[in-house]
């Protein structure tokens, strides 16, 4: 104990709170480049045979997600989920029997895709909105237990930003609010001054609607939103909350207000694509993925792609990246399910992309499991994603 005491107060003499974490994301200014990845979900392989198992790998991935700060994940089926079905363990069958309909089923083996999605989703989501935007559920049922992801938008309630996400409040919608003297988008802190009408039409109101944030005070926003809704919201003021009035004032912003108007990693975006052509012809950034990276041990290394040394052979810049990633069995097993391909005359996974890359060469083992790649490939590319975005020559410029 004496030892122990003492280095405490070593450290505190120096001025350092080892008590608190230091590697806290600071933003530096608003962001547009996006970086994506996709994979496939978790099929009852060598890898995923349990309930336990699944949920530990989509909690690996998770935290991958968050340390490298992706913004978008892609769950694309790649045709092996059918197989997935025929090695159901007794556990899956008997909570199968007990949730026998609807969304309620376990997922686990029967959509290994929409098992992994709804993790993901919900890890993603600040602790505090989870039990009104998750209800308890088979997937979700040993989710407890996994690593906190940590993410800037899980806030708690002593901390202030200028973003932060909410959820809307049952029954709180009013198309009349702006009576009892509060308007979102003047403010709460005053009530609003009584003026004389000045001809007989009815004063306009607004649709508002309070919104749940984790704070002392419930929020008021200018729009009409279903209950039960997460919302992104923006508070006027950056740098403190404002102290007086019943409810806070904000604005319902999109999802990537935060990320493009102030550079803060905002979490990320969770898709589902039928096929792994689907992961290119339903993006929703403008233009597409501009560079795109497909893995696989028959690629070139990586490491060779990135030392390339004159322009004409470097990576370009990119302002919307993505990384494919495929299952036990590679990414050819989900071209040769993709109709759409397979129409196209596309039988290699190879001319998909733009770089066809070899994350680990000479690996000891005979496989790297999904949730080991995702790791591996966002370390080896995190200089160049960190350094050769659009926009990094700006930010080097400082203007």
């Amino acid at each position: 104990m004496g030892p122990e005491k003492a280095k405490k107060r070593k450290r505190a003499s120096n001025g350092i709170d080892t008590s608190k974490p230091t590697a806290v994301f600071q933003p530096s200014r608003g962001r547009s480049h996006t970086l994506s990845i996709a994979l496939p979900g978790m099929h009852d392989d060598d890898s995923a045979q349990s309930h336990e198992l699944k949920t530990t790998l989509a909690g690996q991935i998770a935290r991958a997600l968050a340390v490298f700060c992706v913004d978008e994940v892609i769950i694309f089926d790649d045709g092996q989920a059918q197989q997935s079905t025929k090695n159901q363990n007794r556990w899956s069958q008997s909570q199968s029997d007990s949730h026998q309909s609807g969304d309620q089923a376990y997922a686990g083996y029967s959509d290994p895709d929409q098992f992994l999605i709804h993790l993901l989703s919900y890890l993603e989501t600040p602790p505090n909105l989870r039990v009104p935007l998750f209800p308890m559920h088979p997937n979700l049922r040993t989710a407890g237990t996994l690593p906190s992801l940590d993410m800037p938008h899980h806030l708690k309630a002593p901390e202030w930003c200028q973003y932060r996400e909410g959820v809307t409040v049952e029954g709180s919608t009013s198309t009349a609010a702006t009576a009892n003297g509060y308007s979102a988008t003047e403010g709460h802190s005053k009530k609003k001054k009584k003026r004389k009408p000045t001809s007989t039409a009815e004063p306009q109101s607004l649709p508002q609607t309070l919104v749940e944030a984790g704070l002392e005070r419930q929020v008021l926003v200018d729009a009409a939103i279903p209950p039960y809704t997460r919302v992104t919201l923006k508070f006027p003021n950056s740098t403190t909350m404002d102290t007086e009035g019943e409810v806070l004032a904000a604005e319902a912003v999109a999802p990537d207000a935060p990320r493009e108007e102030a550079g803060y990693y905002w979490g990320y975006a969770v898709r589902r694509a039928s096929s792994i052509s689907a992961v290119f012809t339903e993006c929703t950034f403008d233009g597409g993925y501009d560079v795109t990276f497909g893995t696989s041990e028959r690629g070139r290394p990586l490491a060779e792609l990135l030392s390339r040394k004159t322009p004409e052979q470097r990576i370009p810049k990119y302002k919307h990246l993505l990384l494919v990633f495929g299952g036990v069995a590679g990414l050819e097993v989900a071209v040769k399910a993709d109709k759409e391909l397979i129409g196209m005359s596309v039988l290699e996974p190879e001319g998909l992309f733009d770089h066809w890359v070899n994350l680990c060469p000479g690996q000891g083992s005979r496989t790297i499991r999904t949730e080991e790649a995702v790791w591996i490939g966002l370390m080896g590319l995190r200089d160049y994603i960190t350094t050769n975005s659009e926009e990094s020559d700006i930010e080097r410029d400082g203007s």
